[in-house]
């Protein structure tokens, strides 16, 4: 039986560390500041790419994420890991997608975007990370009271070939309507003229590091959620220290490369609502923790076959959307109009289903 060097703590210290290189070498080739890898803040462009939602500012198809769930397919496939499996609480994964998205939102960041802005000095993200801490708290205790959404089921090949069959769909529209110099529009696609969604790395690099991470991320299982979930549950640190590394590693580059800003004001698309910020990453943290993963890994796993982790993640997509359309996204200046109460109903949603997937003895 052959040794995945990868899955070894050397090799998620050694994972982590390079995904936080690469997410901060991103930055410097043009993504958003301390926006190098966010997963939540790049498939909201690729709603409003897409049309989805008309926030002009964030519209933009991010080649990361197809390259994410395109670089885990084919590393499945070289390894004989792609199996096409899915059925369990479907609809209810696609709902904490879109919960996720909006806790997300109200932050302004997913988990890694989380890590990369602690790495670029802002301390707005210590309430975050504490925020995605606490909600993956409260998912281990659902977890130690026999939480489960089911177990999946084998589907056939086409199941599993759909999400990398979409984001493939989505990289070849990208280069068949690429963005026309001060055009807003470019065919079926939207794109922006100024703020985050206009700040963006050449295509060819960002589509190769996607595919990178996408390798790399499948084969050592790289998941923060998971991370922090082992701490709390089993006191483990495999997992975390691949987080760690990731931290460190986008520290040291983005000193090197002058990126590194530190303070709680003027940083880049992020609000000082301290308050908020903890809350919004308590809602997702609590999500992806009911769901099984944070946001970067349920792209790898839908690589792998998994439909399931595909309707979380078309749920985030989906989530974006509706918080963009119906005020409940945050801003530099703060949170939106509907941000508040879209928090209160994220948790509410989330302990129903919580509650209503507890094991009950017979």
């Amino acid at each position: 039986m052959k040794t995945n060097w990868f899955a070894s703590k050397s090799g998620i210290i050694a994972v982590g560390g390079l995904i936080g290189a690469v997410a901060v070498l991103l930055q410097y080739w043009g993504n958003p500041a301390n926006m190098g890898i966010c997963v939540a803040c790049f498939e909201r462009d690729i709603a409003g790419g897409l049309g989805l939602h008309r926030a002009a500012v964030v519209q933009y198809l991010r080649p990361e994420i197809m390259g994410f769930v395109l670089g885990a397919f084919l590393t499945s496939l070289a390894f004989g890991e792609f199996k096409p499996r899915g059925g369990s609480s479907s609809l209810i994964r696609y709902i904490l997608g879109m919960v996720a998205m909006i806790g997300a939102l109200v932050f302004l960041g997913c988990p890694w975007r989380v890590l990369v802005r602690l790495a670029g000095g802002d301390g707005n993200a210590i309430f975050g990370f504490l925020g995605l801490a606490f909600g993956v708290w409260i998912g281990t205790l659902f977890f130690k009271n026999g939480y489960s959404l089911g177990r999946t089921e084998s589907k056939n090949v086409l199941s599993g070939l759909a999400m990398p069959a979409l984001m493939l769909g989505l990289l070849i529209i990208r280069l068949m309507f690429p963005p026309v110099e001060g055009q807003p529009q470019s065919g079926i696609l939207f794109y922006s003229l100024k703020g985050p969604g206009a700040a963006h790395a050449p295509l060819a690099i960002s589509l190769l590091a996607g595919l990178l991470i996408g390798f790399l991320a499948q084969r050592s299982r790289f998941c923060t959620m998971g991370a922090i979930r082992d701490v709390l549950l089993f006191k483990q640190m495999h997992l975390f220290s691949g987080v760690l590394a990731f931290v460190v590693v986008a520290l040291i580059v983005n000193v090197i490369l002058g990126q590194f800003k530190p303070g709680f004001t003027g940083q880049p698309v992020a609000h000082t609502q301290g308050l908020w910020n903890f809350l919004g990453m308590t809602v997702a943290g609590f999500a992806f923790a009911l769901a099984g993963g944070c946001p970067g890994r349920q792209l790898f796993l839908s690589g792998e076959g998994d439909s399931d982790a595909g309707l979380f993640a078309l749920g985030m997509i989906t989530g974006a959307a509706i918080s963009h359309n119906f005020g409940m996204a945050s801003s530099p200046d703060g949170i939106g109009p509907h941000g508040m109460a879209a928090v209160v109903i994220g948790l509410l949603v989330c302990l129903a289903v919580g509650f209503f997937h507890l094991k009950r003895e017979s």
